[in-house]
């Protein structure tokens, strides 16, 4: 029997590393703050969201959330609408102005990450993209079925 072992101590390293990396990015721009910018894009990826729809897709504790959400709302970067469900619920969408601020942020984000792998093959850039969208997946995947317990 052939054994693999399994590096998953170098991905919680490298992971520890990549988001270290995406926080240092955060901070040196003039643009979005982190949360802004993951409640930006999860709505505009999703589309308009309740606070406790944001809250499981983003796992964060729904009194954390509604305090960003209203930092973001003052901002003009996000709106709030009457669920057109009918239900009681409100839901955020991301105003024009929010959505062109993520973009112009998303696109500095892109062009850094352009020129961090300006020498990898594009075979290499989409290797890595497909595999960390299993690995996202993986995550989100696992996340429900600890809520599930």
């Amino acid at each position: 029997m052939i054994y693999i072992e399994r590096d998953t101590a170098v991905i919680e390293y490298e992971q520890m590393m990549l988001s270290r990396f995406f926080v240092a990015q955060h901070r040196r721009r003039n643009g979005l703050d982190r949360s802004a910018y993951l409640i930006l894009s999860q709505i505009l990826a999703r589309g308009p969201m309740s606070i406790g729809e944001l809250s499981a897709a983003l796992s964060l504790d729904a009194s954390t959330l509604q305090r960003q959400v209203t930092a973001v709302v003052q901002e003009g970067l996000l709106e709030r609408s009457l669920d057109p469900s009918g239900s009681a619920a409100r839901k955020l969408g991301v105003t024009q102005h929010g959505q062109k601020l993520l973009e112009e942020d998303r696109a500095g984000y892109i062009r850094d990450l352009d020129a961090i792998t300006a020498d990898w093959s594009a075979e290499d850039v989409n290797t890595f993209a497909k595999l960390l969208r299993r690995y996202n997946g993986s995550i989100e995947a696992y996340r429900e079925l600890k809520r599930a317990r």
